[in-house]
């Protein structure tokens, strides 16, 4: 759920600055035919502006070119500058374009534009309402992150780029730490249990070699891997590896340094409330959250009772799972057994984390011989299962998903969380591949990349109600393909949907009613089988996440209520690999306009 996912926040071209408006156009209208197409180059025209603001966003592109030792510049300057190009981009488009004059599909792509815009303008009001650094977002996690997952080493100029973005840190570092500095004082800061997992992370940046002793720190060794494999002089490679010491040791150390003593210093001043119902217009800002994430209308008041209510059916069907292997014993009893019986977890040492990914695998196996059958278009890129480094392992979430480069340089990657193997239980290892790997979020992000028909922003970009309500989707419809054989694991699929409905609960409690951490720890743990360490991690989350978390389930249910009603009516036209790929084909849509081109295609069906 970090930077690294690129698609979760649902802009223009998520994990890059706003987008840049393109050179001036004359003000003359295409003729009607020739309207998509200038279209289209508009849109390109746009994401290449945006792009040459944005050289990390490049280099999640796989692009390599002057600016690859580059860093983004995280300055409140260049948001307001990226920010106003946007809207500049946007009347633009409006005075360029009649969208009566365009295509079904170009028309889709006019108006995603002017949703999106809208959607930024709104997050714009409360701009300096996030938090600079938290357990799960930051320059002190995503920089190492990048370079380690990001930045690929072929030759020595990659190499030298590499060192050219060490340097950079410390210049990102620094803005990083006196926007926080102001936001403080504004009264946006973390709570103080926030704290100690920023300075957590930033020493285990710094620990080891160069710095000190010991074995080398994460970026050393990244440095070094990547170097020594190059097919250069060794005196090159000496040299290179001299470079980044030095930059480690001058640049890199003194910004961590930096930023542990400013988060130790403001974590003095930190109060211990939660939710962002404490913030000048708290109310404003969560309303404008959970519209962003969920792509709906939905009150805070509507959101918890979906939740409540789907708590209580999800409830009902693990009654049934209890009956099927004859538990006898109440809800709350077979969630103990669950937390607590040594059968369900591997051991917390290297051939315990070997023996999950070996599970992962295996599920893997399984899926993948079935897509055929269940989907029409299927993913040309890779899938690589990780487990996430051990520097950032500590506060980093349970798992998640990076996608593939669109030039095929870097495979999509499932980063499975194996720091305390008693947070990731085997009940859940087919569930939660599902939903990250296939046919979750790298079938369905891989197939939106490869829609090289689309404009860029909708290549790139994303919707969380729609993206994470596939993975959601995706890790019943696993079931429904007639996997789970073990009652125990489809048990796995439902706490992993239980958790999900619980968000809803938690989250609005947390900033709508003002619940504390502790009341929210309290009722996940009343009402599911989640590990302790897990409900902790994923309650903190909640918090300095508002409204995210609530996106999934919404965005589940209305693709179900959209299966659903496709076979229903269409009866013996039903085809559920024609269903998935108007759901695919399209890239993510918002909620609303999928509902309208499922309704499409099953009028158009029917009449055939």
């Amino acid at each position: 759920m970090r930077f690294v996912t690129m698609l979760l926040a649902g802009t223009i071209a998520a994990a890059l600055p706003a987008s840049a408006t393109p050179a001036q156009t004359p003000a003359a209208t295409p003729a009607a035919g020739a309207q998509d197409a200038a279209l289209a180059s508009f849109f390109d025209a746009v994401d290449k502006a945006q792009l040459a603001r944005s050289p990390q966003g490049k280099a999640y592109r796989g692009i390599r070119d002057a600016d690859y030792g580059k860093l983004d510049d995280p300055s409140d300057a260049a948001r307001l500058r990226d920010y106003q190009a946007d809207e500049a981009a946007l009347a633009d488009m409006k005075r360029r374009f009649d969208p009566a004059r365009l295509s079904p599909e170009s028309r889709l792509s006019y108006d995603l534009f002017v949703q999106q815009a809208d959607r930024r303008r709104a997050a714009w009001a409360y701009r300096d309402n996030g938090y600079v650094f938290d357990q799960m977002n930051g320059v002190q996690s995503r920089l190492p992150a990048f370079l380690i997952n990001i930045h690929r080493i072929t030759n020595r100029a990659d190499a030298d780029a590499y060192v050219s973005r060490l340097r950079a840190i410390g210049p990102v570092m620094d803005s990083a730490i006196a926007t926080a500095a102001r936001r403080a004082q504004a009264g946006v800061q973390p709570p103080k249990w926030v704290y100690p997992y920023v300075i957590s992370d930033a020493r285990n940046v710094i620990t080891g070699a160069p710095f000190g002793p010991g074995p080398d720190a994460p970026l050393s060794a990244d440095l070094k891997t990547k170097v020594n494999a190059l097919a250069i002089p060794a005196a090159d490679k000496a040299a290179i590896l001299k470079s980044g010491a030095d930059a480690m040791i001058q640049v890199v150390k003194p910004a961590y340094d930096r930023l542990i003593a400013a988060m130790t210093a403001q974590e003095k001043t930190a109060g211990t409330d939660d939710g962002i119902w404490r913030f000048k217009d708290g109310a404003g800002y969560y309303a404008e959250r959970l519209k962003n994430y969920t792509t709906t209308e939905m009150t805070p008041d509507q959101i918890h009772q979906v939740g409540l209510d789907n708590v209580a059916r999800i409830h009902r069907e693990i009654q049934g799972i209890m009956t099927q292997v004859g538990f006898k014993g109440s809800l709350q009893d077979f969630f103990q057994l669950m937390r607590t019986d040594k059968r369900f977890y591997a051991p917390n040492t290297p051939e315990g984390r070997a023996l999950y990914l070996s599970e992962t695998e295996k599920a893997r196996a399984a899926v993948t011989a079935k897509l055929p059958q269940w989907f029409g278009v299927l993913p040309k890129a890779p899938l690589v299962v990780k487990a996430v480094e051990p520097f950032r392992e500590k506060s980093a979430g349970k798992a998640f998903y990076q996608s593939p480069a669109p030039d095929g340089s870097r495979p999509g990657t499932y980063y499975a969380n194996l720091y305390d193997m008693a947070d990731m239980p085997l009940f859940e290892v087919e569930a939660l591949f599902y939903h990250e790997g296939i046919p979750g979020h790298h079938l369905q992000r891989a197939i939106q990349t490869e829609l090289t028909e689309l404009p860029p922003f909708r290549r790139y970009g994303g919707f969380t109600a729609y993206t994470e309500g596939w993975g959601l989707y995706s890790e019943k419809l696993a079931k429904d393909m007639g996997l789970y054989t073990d009652p125990y694991r489809d048990f796995g699929r439902l706490q992993l949907e239980l958790h999900r409905a619980i968000r809803l609960v938690v989250d609005s409690g947390l900033h709508h009613k003002r619940w504390t951490r502790e009341k929210a720890i309290q009722y996940v743990k009343d009402n599911s089988a989640d590990a302790p360490g897990g409900i902790v991690k994923a309650i903190e989350r909640y918090i300095v996440y508002p409204g995210q978390a609530t996106a999934y389930l919404v965005g589940r249910l209305k693709i179900s209520e959209l299966r659903d009603r496709a076979q229903a009516q269409l009866g013996s036209k039903y085809d559920v690999r024609a269903f998935h790929d108007v759901v695919l084909k399209s890239g993510p849509l918002p909620l609303d306009i999928l509902e309208r081109r499922v309704d499409a295609w099953i009028a158009t069906t029917k009449a055939s």
